[in-house]
């Protein structure tokens, strides 16, 4: 067995790290593999430092994961790359005063060091980076696809903005009116942008949320995020016909149509008609340019509702009465039809509004539990609507539809909460948005043999903040082309892609890079990916990530591979079938940040304890999907575990021979216990079982063989990669431990007996116990002194014990 050594975490992760890559133990035969098994973790954005124990953390847990499956027989592809385009590297370059394309080598290197350090099965080879021109002309080929299909479009209109970042942001990253970025309070601005029409494909997005295994909090926040509802748009004519001649209306409450006394429009579409020559007041005008200045959620987080009656006057088409209308800021001029009518009777917001206002607050619905201090929201009975009196919410709903259809007043339509998703941002560090603009032909794709169109090397890169993209100080000889219809002359567009487009697609991407180079189809010819890869790999079998991206990358990886299906490049609709969302990681009771100074680095513990021992640590903080508490006393203590599970491999008294019969019986039980565990992401129990194995191994007279060993070794391999493979070859196991397959373990039958149970002879009880347990006398007298049947009659501890293992206990007192 060789002699006893110390427990040098860094020279056996050192050894088996240049093993593994000597090998190539991780990588996978693309286009042979037979049993394929796709595990993905979400790649990270190099923005600062380097990586947190955070990303540690969500890491580890997917490399188990897959560790776990490749010992289970199947061919597991687990690659890795870096989100490195986008704000969040381009803002950490500005803050240490480097070049963004200077800082992302760095960046890069330092990433994958860590990556390396902390013991996951990568495959190297398929590493890939967003700003690689070699991976971002696909971006913008799938930019030119968008347009070529009509789902790409540029328009003014008004979009959040966010002084800090200087640049759009999308609703999705605006987190209760600030910038998830910076959180910077995000303004409105009116800015030229290109959109994606993901509007189009709102009603499949959420159909197949029904079609996923996601966690279900993440499925209900894409479900609201889209936001569909059903109602009708209703026409109210505008008296004197200006600046309309009607305003349009949703409304899902068609039967409180009677109740209305006022209409509200929103600030945007205001502004519309103001452009268009339409007089309003001074403070209607003033009120407008404030609202526009607040971003939609801004606006819906104040709690008091203000707006400015106008000089405008519109028809109720069910009662023939006239409607004033406001100009408010709670209406969002873009979200439907930018106008709703004010309920107060039955809608809370337009109860608040009309008692401010001193506004006609009309019943029409009459419910079971009538209140005098509030609206009534609920579906009830109509009243005081006339010929509608007596019908029910849902009959009313339809007799008011039918009457107002015959008018042409009314059609049934279904609207979503769902905008398109802007693209362009005002920045440097992303892909150039691969379009051109021609006098004579408007806005035209670059040819695609010319891709990538490759991002110019700037000096004052550095966003103005006045809505000019930094590339419009680019040279004449990149800014100014010909036009790929007219061959005119052209000048290209500055601003950059959204870097949600870059990870958007990189999981069809990591099968087909290699090395660096691109192995999939002729992009130019319409098909840039292989078929036959793409049909084994994909989609993905396991995506485990952040439950923050549910309406970001989550949301917009559905829809572009929706609209991949659509074209006929991928044969499935939905990327990650299945979903596991790990939870986060805190400090001593807090939530990690600089200014608390609770920040873990991974490197240093990993240099003082070890990979090994901070992944054991990390999964065992508490469930993967609710993460846990981080203490340097917990970390030390894993340490210690490990070092004494080493011992006991190099104690000959402990190891060799055959394995003692409870030894056996509890490996059996683990093996079991932990392959169903490490299954289900239940890694914090499968390594309490595993402490449970080492405690009965450690008691005295317990023994196990070399066999039983391997298997023990082989158990504990996916969550100790490293010393595992140290353990795994002094047991004389053949190559990788990792590769060396499951054990199977013997189903254990827990055996219960009946023990007797006397007191001076006489039988007090019999108590029944497992059959192990009915063989220790310690064990059995523990158990009975307990039992009040026994314990009554025992005033002192008996001065003599007759006990029959398995059978019989006399306590003589």
């Amino acid at each position: 067995m060789g002699r006893k050594k110390i427990y040098n975490p860094k020279q056996i992760e050192a050894r088996w790290s240049k093993r593994w890559d000597e090998t190539g133990l991780y990588e996978v035969d693309i286009k042979e593999a037979k049993k394929p098994f796709y595990n993905l973790m979400m790649f990270p954005y190099p923005s600062a430092e380097g990586l947190h124990v955070g990303n540690m953390y969500a890491f580890t847990g997917a490399d188990i994961y897959g560790r776990y499956q490749r010992m289970m027989g199947f061919d597991v592809f687990e690659p890795i790359g870096l989100d490195g385009f986008g704000i969040h590297s381009e803002n950490y370059a500005i803050k240490i005063g480097k070049h963004p394309a200077e800082q992302a080598k760095v960046s890069e290197v330092n990433f994958y060091r860590q990556l390396k350090m902390i013991g996951n099965g990568f495959a190297w080879k398929h590493r890939l980076e967003t700003y690689d021109p070699e991976y971002y002309r696909l971006t913008q080929w799938l930019f030119i696809q968008m347009f070529r299909h009509g789902l790409a479009y540029k328009k003014e209109s008004w979009v959040n903005w966010c002084p800090s970042c200087k640049t759009v942001v999308s609703d999705e990253q605006v987190e209760g009116g600030v910038c998830e970025r910076c959180k910077t309070e995000v303004v409105r601005k009116e800015v030229s942008s290109w959109h994606f029409k993901i509007t189009e494909y709102a009603e499949k997005l959420l159909a197949n949320i029904e079609k996923i295994d996601w966690p279900e909090k993440i499925k209900t926040a894409q479900r609201q995020w889209i936001g569909k509802k059903e109602g009708v748009r209703v026409a109210f004519e505008v008296k004197g016909g200006k600046p309309v001649e009607k305003l349009e209306v949703f409304t899902t409450r068609l039967d409180t149509i009677g109740g209305v006394s006022f209409l509200v429009v929103g600030p945007e579409k205001v502004k519309e008609w103001m452009e268009a020559g339409w007089q309003v007041s001074d403070e209607v005008g003033e009120y407008v340019e404030k609202a526009l200045n607040m971003t939609e959620q801004a606006r819906k987080l104040v709690k008091e509702k203000t707006g400015v009656e106008m000089n405008l006057v519109v028809v109720n088409p069910v009662t023939g009465e006239d409607i004033k209308v406001f100009v408010a800021d709670y209406v969002v001029g873009e979200v439907g039809t930018g106008v709703v009518m004010g309920v107060p009777a039955h809608d809370e917001r337009d109860w608040d509004f009309a008692k401010k206002y001193g506004l006609e607050i009309k019943q029409v619905v009459k419910g079971k539990q009538e209140s005098e201090d509030g609206a009534m929201v609920d579906d009830g009975v109509l009243v005081n609507s006339g010929k509608y009196d007596g019908l029910s919410s849902q009959q009313a709903r339809e007799e008011i539809l039918k009457d107002l259809e015959e008018k042409g007043a009314a059609i049934k339509q279904i609207n979503y909460h769902l905008r398109d998703w802007v693209i362009s941002r005002q920045r440097y560090w992303g892909p150039p948005i691969p379009m051109v603009k021609c006098d004579k032909c408007g806005w035209q794709p670059v040819d695609e043999s010319e891709l990538p169109v490759v991002l110019p090397d700037l000096d004052d890169y550095q966003p103005k903040g006045d809505g000019t993209a930094p590339l419009a100080n680019a040279s004449s000889e990149w800014l100014v082309t010909k036009c790929p219809l007219c061959g005119g002359k052209a000048t290209r567009e500055v601003d950059v892609s959204d870097t949600f487009l870059d990870s958007s697609w990189y999981f069809l991407a990591y099968p087909q890079m290699v090395e660096g180079e691109w192995k999939g189809g002729e992009f130019n010819q319409g098909q840039p990916f292989d078929r036959e890869v793409m049909k084994k790999w994909l989609p993905v079998n396991a995506y485990i990530g952040g439950a923050e991206h549910a309406v970001l990358h989550l949301l917009y990886a559905r829809f572009v591979t929706q609209v991949l299906n659509d074209w006929g490049l991928v044969d499935f609709e939905e990327p990650f079938p299945f979903l596991f969302s790990h939870g986060l990681i805190i400090k001593d009771g807090a939530k990690m940040s600089k200014s608390r100074g609770n920040v873990v680095n991974p490197d240093e513990y990993i240099e003082r304890y070890g990979a090994d021992a901070l992944r054991a640590y990390l999964m065992f903080l508490g469930p993967y999907n609710q993460g846990g508490d981080f203490r340097d006393s917990g970390m030390a203590g894993m340490y210690r575990w490990l070092e004494r599970v080493f011992w006991l491999f190099e104690d000959e008294q402990k190891l060799g021979g055959k394995t003692s019969l409870k030894l056996n019986k509890k490996l059996n039980q683990v093996i079991k216990k932990v392959g169903e565990d490490l299954g289900k992401f239940s890694y914090n129990t499968a390594i309490a079982a595993l402490m449970e194995l080492i405690n009965v191994w450690k008691e005295e007279g317990e023994v196990m063989s070399v066999e039983d060993g391997r298997r023990m070794v082989q158990i504990m391999a996916p969550i100790v990669p490293y010393v595992t493979e140290e353990w795994w070859e002094k047991l004389g196991g053949e190559g990788s431990v990792h590769a060396s397959g499951w054990p199977e373990y013997e189903e254990i039958v827990e055996e219960r007996v009946m023990m007797v149970v006397q007191v001076n002879g006489k039988v007090r009880a019999t108590v029944e116990m497992d059959r192990d347990e009915a063989e220790e006398q310690d064990r059995v007298v523990e158990l009975v002194m307990g039992d009040e049947r026994v314990g009554k009659w025992i005033e002192d501890k008996p001065k003599r014990i007759v006990f029959v293992p398995g059978k019989l206990l006399n306590l003589v007192v």
